[in-house]
């Protein structure tokens, strides 16, 4: 067993050594795989900036600690900083008054909370955990008795990337899509030997990955949400469940093993991170650090795959869970191709529990943490993809086909085949200011901002590809090796995307890059303008003429996150004395009123992770504001905002060096004595209202 490290001397961000064992196998220790010499966006954006004038700086927090915040169990208490925002700032009603539609609420103050505090005057409910039953037959959770049949029917590990789609005909039921990401098997299973796990462990670890879909209902009078077990529509994708491979890659030599030599039949998913849906009511799902299940890749002889497995970071030896004792598809010295049937986008239709999942190869092959759609102004549907590690890249499918309205059969049938032929493309930054403007500090350029152009490369379409030296086929399977040769644009970690309902304006949250500018490292750029960058950036993204099938972009720098007292940090221009802290960005939304919303990954502050709201237009734009934050060790993820309810999906609790069945790091959700369990968590106004109104 590996020694632990400790928490934040040594790791990223504010993450735990545990989460980045079992998340994404130790992925910032290990060698950057991207070794090309293209621009990193952080250079780009050094040579970029706007019109607006220079920011003021401010104290640490205002209004948000100004109210404190009260939990369901406590209120955590306010630093001394925050205590004395709080005097200047005034009362909460005063702060409501001054926020956003939307964002009326009182902020909470960052905090170390064991447990999900909420903005004051909320309340909240667990709507699931790991381990609920949903399908028929389902037991219920017993953490001493787990099966991997049992689990199959259960809600799965890890909660991430959520969906919501209305019932037809049931008025008061919604349909809830969650993907899980992955699994803790230390935290899982008690006397846990990581050294020797049993088969059915890993066959728990199995069934435990994939995606539930689960009826809701919600009691309109409270806002409670609760799951409605047992409902025909109920349905667990995992590890095992077969999927179809669709899209031009589909039947590829690179994706045959000796279980399916066709090409177009994969086991199982892995690793799902972001999602969308799609305008046609399917609902996507990323698979992302996939290479942490596979051993051996030191044994692979052919050039080609072996490339590729490096360029996707694959580690030589035993993977951490050991998978490949149990099934040879695990083992890339017995079947190295398996290895390329991940990394994939896959659809899911969540109103047919009896329909074949697929793998969309049209889309390409990376760590897929997104895909986001939106229609170009002729109809075709576009999506927009990050590739979720340092220095990888900003990807974009444009469909060759428009999409037809209705729900016909004829209009299923079509629509189905959108995501299957297409343009897929990668971002190439430019900023817009002297590189020597750029300093690495985060301080603003002459003009104020952090702004610059772009262009969208294409890679291949349909069997057509477009980087020499690659077939299409080779395109699709090893993309990132034809973003290198492209001359694509090294970005800080691109997580999820999300364009705005309202402006179309497209958000990238870029979690962070702790390598950039370190010797033999990209430099800064006028996208990623700070050395060491541990708290992160959100990117806009403007389509020309705000037509996502566009090959021309511009982009500027909305927030460069982290404590508002750093003279680096930026606020849309808002003034930094009127905001909340917020550090390594990850999944983020939108609201009615315009608003995004923002979920944290390994906040480097020292504080819990958490979900803020911020303004993306108008006289408040750029005022971030704290709803809520989550428990010891834990992750905001998946976040949906409706109008009287917000849902998070609190990942991996307890996630701490040294947590174990035996020491608990956390005691959420059911108190001491339970064993932790990931869960998604709702919470509404206690009068009613609506959020933020």
């Amino acid at each position: 067993m590996r020694n632990l490290l400790p928490l934040i001397s040594s790791h990223p961000g504010g993450r735990s050594a545990l989460t980045c064992r079992y998340r994404c196998g130790d992925a910032c220790f290990h060698e950057t795989p991207n070794t090309s010499d293209n621009a990193y966006v952080g250079d780009v954006i050094a040579a970029a900036a706007s019109r607006r004038s220079l920011l003021r700086a401010g104290a640490v927090m205002t209004v948000a600690a100004a109210t404190g915040a009260v939990a369901i169990e406590r209120a955590p208490q306010a630093s001394a900083a925050s205590a004395d925002a709080a005097a200047t700032a005034g009362s909460a009603a005063a702060a409501k008054d001054k926020a956003a539609r939307g964002l009326r609420f009182s902020p909470v103050a960052p905090n170390t909370e064991d447990t999900v505090v909420v903005a004051e005057g909320h309340d909240q409910n667990v709507v699931l955990r790991w381990g609920d039953p949903i399908l028929r037959g389902a037991p219920a959770f017993d953490p001493a008795k787990q099966s991997a049949k049992a689990q199959a029917g259960q809600f799965g590990y890890n909660n991430d990337y959520m969906a919501v789609l209305d019932v037809p005909g049931e008025r008061d039921h919604q349909l809830l899509v969650v993907n899980h990401e992955y699994t803790d098997e230390v935290l899982m299973f008690a006397g846990y030997d990581p050294e020797n796990p049993t088969r059915e462990q890993a066959e728990i670890g199995w069934a435990a990955h994939g995606l539930s879909v689960v009826v809701t209902a919600e009691e309109r009078r409270l806002g409670q949400l609760t799951a409605v077990s047992r409902h025909h529509l109920n349905r667990r994708i995992t590890a095992t469940t077969p999927f179809e491979v669709t899209g031009p890659a589909a039947g590829s030599e690179l994706l045959r093993t000796s279980a399916d030599r066709s090409g177009k039949r994969i086991l199982g998913t892995l690793n799902n991170c972001g999602g969308g849906i799609t305008p046609w009511g399917t609902v996507l799902s990323g698979e992302e650090n996939f290479n942490q299940y596979f051993a051996n890749p030191d044994k692979v002889t052919d050039p080609t795959v072996k490339a590729g497995l490096k360029r996707y970071g694959f580690e030589d030896g035993a993977s951490e869970r050991k998978w490949e004792r149990f099934d040879d598809r695990f083992d890339l010295a017995k079947e190295p191709n398996e290895a390329h049937r991940f990394g994939w986008v896959i659809e899911v239709d969540p109103f047919d529990p009896d329909s074949t999942p697929r793998k969309l190869t049209a889309l390409g092959r990376f760590k897929h943490e997104a895909a986001e759609p939106r229609l170009t102004t002729d109809g075709r549907p576009v999506l927009y993809m990050g590739d979720d590690e340092k220095f990888d890249y900003f990807y974009k499918f444009v469909s060759a086909k428009r999409m037809m309205k209705g729900n016909s059969r004829t209009a299923r049938e079509h629509n189905r085949t959108l995501l299957d032929e297409g343009t897929l493309y990668v971002a190439k930054f430019t900023g817009d200011s002297p590189s020597a403007e750029i300093d690495g500090t985060g301080k603003l350029p002459k003009d104020g901002e952090f702004d610059g152009a772009g262009e969208w490369i294409p890679l291949a379409c349909g069997d057509r590809s477009f980087v020499e030296g690659m077939t299409a086929e080779e395109v699709y399977v090893f993309t990132r090796l034809a973003a290198d040769k492209a001359g694509a644009t090294k970005m800080d970690r691109p997580e999820d995307v999300e364009p705005s309902p309202r402006t179309g304006r497209v958000y990238i949250a870029l979690t962070n890059n702790t390598d950039r500018g370190k010797e033999g490292k990209a430099a800064v750029d006028e996208a990623n303008p700070r050395n060491a960058n541990k708290h992160g950036q959100i990117l806009e993204l403007t389509e020309r003429w705000n037509n996502p099938g566009s090959t021309r972009f511009n982009w500027r720098l909305f927030l460069v996150c982290g404590d508002p007292e750093d003279p680096s940090t930026y606020f849309g221009g808002f003034p930094k004395d009127q905001v909340s802290p917020i550090s390594c960005p990850d999944n983020i939304t939108f609201d009615a009123h315009g608003n995004l919303w923002i979920s944290t990954d390994g906040n480097a502050l020292g504080n819990h992770d958490g979900l803020f709201g911020v303004a993306t237009a108008g006289s408040r734009r750029g005022q971030v504001r704290q709803f809520l934050t989550v428990p010891n060790g834990a992750e905001t993820c998946g976040p949906i905002v409706q109008e009287r309810r917000v849902l998070v999906a609190v990942q991996h609790p307890g996630e701490l060096d040294g947590a174990s069945v035996e020491k608990p790091a956390s005691t959420w959700p059911d108190g001491p004595g339970k064993l932790t369990r990931p869960s998604v968590v709702s919470v509404w106004r206690r009068d009613g209202g609506d959020i933020g109104a």
